[in-house]
């Protein structure tokens, strides 16, 4: 009997537990917000919004307006600097840093401990619970999992309290139990150089039996090509042949998926997408062969849904679970026991199922086209770049668009900065494909693109290799939880980026 086996019997309450998402998920969540205004009445939030009154979602939308990080960013601030009790019970020490918000560089996530346990790790207990359900001959607690974090900082000058990647958070606390099936060791994992961190991670982790990885897809990527030129073998399983699983998220998948595929060619290989953010963890992909993620439902998360149709309205439509429609478009608002109340995360998501409660991450309510009505959403670049990709070879690594609102001809289109692991052997072929897709995916881009009138062709600008890698640097932002801003209605990203490229 294989260690995979014994351990795996562990996870057998909570894999009796995730059923009841099949039918109980709506009582589920009202007995998350439940607890959560409980725990929470003392606070001063739960003071000031009546909580002690709170006895029902409907006196809670009553109570609580919607929040965006600038209306709770005061009580953060105060937060980080060691006051208890305001927006969550107690003192909370650790602070993920994400990326900023159009009047700062940073937001400052709290983390409670309520919520590294209940959330985050687990979170984190749950992609293996449901890995073990999905593949029940699974070896990977027979060898070690490497997982790729950031890295933190003292918080301010307030003991024992760190500002940093949310990864360098939960490795710091995570139960030393768990670093003996983890590499790499601590002080490599929480390294700020992340191109001194990734030479470190290969050389200790090459001649280990890894079975499983986990990280975003980008980070890890570069650190195994870094394995690959150590080692000097050609794909990775000649490394690491037990390898068996990437748990993946922070980023979509399709743009790497096949560079991964050509790395790692090992038939026994499985992929599983996590979506766990700074804000929290709230979904788990269970199918295989099924794209679209499990809405994670008795964590310390609820959940509530703006229809995009109104995102833009003073007054839009907010429902809870129970309310949402399969197939449409939605904005994600949370509450958590890290004190976010009522947040808008700024991610959107589209559900394509109940019972189970299933989803697909559309986008950003913030990374998105929509400069002539088109509205193009990061969805639609990622399926029509994954064609593109298929029908010409092509294969990208990184990518940003955004218009050109008119050019000396009067012209209007979109432009796309495209850095290619594998070229295409003719980019304005690529660029027609990708064109052509994008209408058969959104109507709307359809519509403004008839005839070139509102809307011309898109184009493709070739990005010279390690572009993107070194704008992130100029920045401070390599390695980490850092992404690619990949749709914006403003020019400043890609013109800093078309700036950065033709003074190489």
């Amino acid at each position: 009997m294989n260690i995979t086996s014994i351990v795996g019997k562990l996870f057998l309450p909570r894999q009796k537990q995730l059923e009841s998402y099949l039918s109980h998920g709506e009582e589920l969540q009202h007995e998350v917000l439940k607890k959560l205004i409980e725990r929470a009445r003392n606070t001063e939030y739960g003071r000031k919004h009546l909580f002690n009154n709170v006895n029902s979602y409907e006196d809670f939308i009553s109570n609580v307006t919607v929040n965006t990080y600038e209306e709770l960013k005061g009580d953060i601030d105060r937060m980080r600097h060691g006051e208890e009790n305001v927006l969550w019970r107690g003192q909370v020490k650790w602070y993920a840093k994400s990326s900023g918000t159009t009047n700062d560089k940073s937001k400052f996530i709290p983390v409670s401990q309520d919520g590294l346990n209940h959330i985050h790790y687990q979170g984190g207990k749950d992609v293996v619970a449901l890995y073990l359900m999905m593949n029940p001959g699974s070896k990977m607690f027979d060898g070690k999992g490497l997982i790729l974090g950031g890295s933190h900082s003292p918080n301010y000058n307030v003991a024992n309290s760190l500002v940093g990647d949310l990864s360098a958070i939960l490795i710091e606390n995570i139960n030393p139990l768990a670093n003996l099936i983890r590499v790499p060791k601590k002080q490599t994992a929480l390294l700020s150089d992340f191109d001194i961190k990734r030479d470190r991670i290969a050389r200790e982790c090459m001649n280990l039996n890894i079975t499983n990885i986990s990280g975003v897809p980008s980070w890890m990527l570069s650190v195994l090509v870094r394995v690959m030129e150590i080692s000097g073998k050609k794909h990775l399983e000649d490394v690491w042949p037990n390898l068996e699983v990437f748990f993946h998220g922070g980023i979509a998948f399709t743009p790497y998926r096949s560079q991964y595929e050509q790395l790692i060619t090992s038939p026994g290989m499985h992929y599983m997408e996590t979506y766990n953010a700074s804000e929290g963890f709230f979904g788990i992909q269970n199918d295989t062969i099924d794209k679209s993620m499990l809405l994670m439902l008795d964590y310390d998360v609820f959940y509530e849904f703006i229809p995009m149709d109104e995102f833009d309205n003073d007054n839009p439509t907010i429902v809870p679970l129970e309310g949402i429609e399969v197939g449409k478009n939605y904005a994600m608002l949370i509450t958590t026991s890290c004190g976010l109340w009522r947040y808008m995360i700024g991610d959107t998501v589209s559900f394509t199922s109940k019972n189970p409660y299933k989803f697909v991450i559309t986008g950003r309510t913030k990374y998105f086209i929509n400069a002539f009505g088109e509205e193009l959403i990061m969805d639609n670049a990622e399926n029509g770049l994954d064609y593109a990709c298929k029908i010409t070879g092509a294969e990208v690594s990184e990518y940003t668009a955004a218009p050109v609102y008119m050019d000396s001809k009067a012209k209007c289109r979109h432009q796309w900065l495209i850095e290619f692991a594998k070229e295409p052997a003719d980019i304005n072929q690529f660029a027609t494909i990708l064109d052509k897709k994008l209408q058969e995916l959104n109507s709307d881009y359809e519509a403004k693109r008839f005839h070139d009138v509102t809307l011309q062709h898109l184009e493709v600008v070739k990005a010279r290799t390690g572009l993107f890698n070194d704008w992130l640097k100029s920045k401070g932002k390599l390695g980490g939880q850092h992404k690619i801003p990949r749709l914006s209605n403003s020019r400043k990203n890609l013109d800093e980026l078309l700036e950065l490229s033709s003074q190489a």
